[in-house]
């Protein structure tokens, strides 16, 4: 008989198990996002840049292109900080964990998608001991 032989497994975690999948949640949020983004974008300069030409009794429709291109940008910014965080929970970065949590408080008023991945996010990162875990991934990724 030779010796005892022992295996050791990592031990699991909430945020070693989740943080993948969160970042790719992030990631389809913000396409989503995007799409959203861009889809008012041409309906606002195509389809209600001609709005003068259809005249509605007591409306006058003309702050409507510029109002609603605002908002497609402000939209497109979502998307783009959404696809960060994504990207930056995928390669543990150490500034990734707070801009999701920041962005999950957000997202719970984005019924019912929004809701459950803001829900999500803040049961997998807001804990402090998920807080500590996510630092020693940052650490041992930039290692």
């Amino acid at each position: 008989m030779v010796g005892q032989v022992t295996l050791a497994y990592p031990v699991a975690s909430r945020v070693r198990e989740h943080v993948r999948l969160l970042g790719i949640l992030w990631m389809a949020m913000s396409a989503v996002s995007v799409l959203g983004g861009v889809i008012l974008g041409i309906i606002a300069n195509t389809l209600l840049a001609h709005s003068q030409e259809f005249t509605i009794p007591n409306f006058h429709a003309g702050f409507l292109p510029p109002l609603l291109t605002a908002v497609a940008g402000f939209i497109l910014m979502k998307g783009l900080v959404e696809f960060l965080a994504g990207w930056g929970l995928l390669t543990h970065q150490p500034w990734a964990r707070l801009v999701t949590l920041v962005l999950a408080f957000l997202a719970l008023f984005h019924v019912p998608f929004g809701t459950a991945l803001g829900i999500f996010s803040l049961w997998v990162l807001l804990p402090l001991e998920s807080e500590r875990e996510y630092e020693a991934m940052a650490q041992q990724q930039a290692a």
